[in-house]
């Protein structure tokens, strides 16, 4: 087998399929010898042994030379799809994946960071696998790789996505408390699209600089920046809240203020939030006192957000928006509010089908006469909002353009 032209996938299911099928022939092969035997010699046809026969040469060779030859072939194989599965093709895209509690972050030669795995369809890619703090495992099911990502010790898989798609990554080693939810995606993207992707300012760059420090070190694995559950406490309106903690077994409430983040970060079993298991590792050590700045100067940013946008936000809350409307791109009852402002949507109006963008009329008509317009695809049972004052009504529209 040639690793350069068989991809994983066809390597692994080629053994795979040969081994069942062996494994399936001998199992019809012997279930049917035993009920033959069974049915034939039936102690109650024969009550006594008549055989005088000591050996038969014929068959001692045939039951050790066809399951040798059986044996052999299957090692042989096995050994050839190994050799492909560790032999990684000239001209793969080389991407660093680093492990920890519990998220995957992938680096590239350009600096590029991200908590996906973009990868060019049709291009072998080899994985360089590290782990920060404990045993994970990397396994891509679609592609049939896993390997484990071992603290100290570099390993590595190969793969070639043939088509454009989104593949799930897990974690495939049991690693703590949030190792169901240390997922990913391998997003395989066509040649051109990755390599507009990839030729972008690397990840610091492109979105917040904390946020990207957020994701090199996986926070954002255990807590969200939508308020949304995870294991850990979300970051969302962090910075000034007031905090239920347990210092050294004694319950008190503390200020989210710079020392706190600080400590929380370098030595986060000190106060652990209440509901909350004492599962962060500590990054004493493993971040720099630029990184550390650049971190809390982002929690301070969110915040101010949080501030001009609290109204919205609470009368969102308030009216029972979210229970039928996500905010983060998931599918609800009603359409999604994630980028809902400026989106073409597909309506109904008077029974005629039209494509309208929704901008700040559309927003506030939506909210006033929920009926005049009814989205594509859901049902009309969105109650009117007319009777809300016009400031709130203006707090509403203010905050769903921010739900970008």
């Amino acid at each position: 087998m040639n690793p350069q032209i068989v991809s994983t996938t066809e390597t692994v299911d080629f053994v795979f399929f040969f081994i069942f099928g062996i494994s399936a022939i001998m199992l019809l092969g012997i279930t049917a010898a035993m009920v033959y035997f069974v049915v034939r010699y039936n102690r109650k046809r024969h009550p006594h042994p008549t055989s005088d026969k000591a050996s038969n040469l014929t068959l001692e060779v045939v039951w050790t030379v066809i399951p040798s030859i059986l044996v052999m072939g299957m090692f042989y194989y096995g050994w050839a799809g190994y050799l492909a599965l560790r032999n990684v093709p000239e001209g793969a895209l080389v991407v660093k994946a680093t492990g920890r509690m519990w998220s995957w972050s992938f680096e590239y030669a350009n600096g590029k960071l991200s908590d996906k795995l973009y990868v060019p369809a049709g291009q072998p890619v080899k994985v360089d696998i590290h782990s920060t703090d404990v045993l994970h495992s990397f396994y891509i099911p679609a592609f049939r790789v896993k390997r484990d990502a071992v603290p100290g010790l570099e390993s590595h898989v190969w793969f070639n996505a043939e088509q454009p798609g989104s593949y799930d990554i897990f974690c495939a080693e049991y690693c703590g408390v949030a190792h169901a939810a240390m997922i990913s995606t391998v997003e395989a993207l066509t040649p051109h699209e990755f390599e507009e992707w990839y030729r972008g300012e690397p990840a610091a760059a492109e979105a917040d600089e904390g946020e990207a420090l957020l994701t090199r070190f996986g926070c954002i694995g255990c807590h969200s920046l939508d308020g949304s559950k995870k294991v850990g406490p979300t970051f969302q309106g962090l910075f000034g809240s007031s905090r239920e903690v347990l210092s050294a077994g004694q319950k008190r409430t503390l200020t989210a203020d710079e020392e706190y983040l600080k400590r929380s970060i370098l030595e986060p079993a000190a106060d652990i939030v209440e509901g909350f298991p004492p599962a962060m590792p500590a990054y004493q050590g493993q971040i720099s006192e630029f990184e550390l700045e650049e971190i809390i100067e982002y929690f301070k940013r969110m915040a101010g957000a949080k501030k001009t946008q609290s109204l919205g936000e609470q009368l969102m809350l308030r009216q029972g928006c979210v229970g039928c409307h996500s905010t983060d791109g998931s599918k609800s009852v009603g359409p999604t509010l994630k980028g809902v402002f400026g989106r073409q949507v597909k309506v109904l109006r008077d029974g005629k089908e039209l494509t309208i963008e929704a901008d700040e009329q559309y927003l506030r008509q939506s909210l006033i006469q929920p009926q005049a317009d009814q989205v594509q695809g859901y049902p009309p049972i969105m109650p009117t909002f007319g009777a809300l004052p016009e400031e709130e009504i203006e707090a509403l529209v203010e905050y769903l353009k921010t739900l970008q």
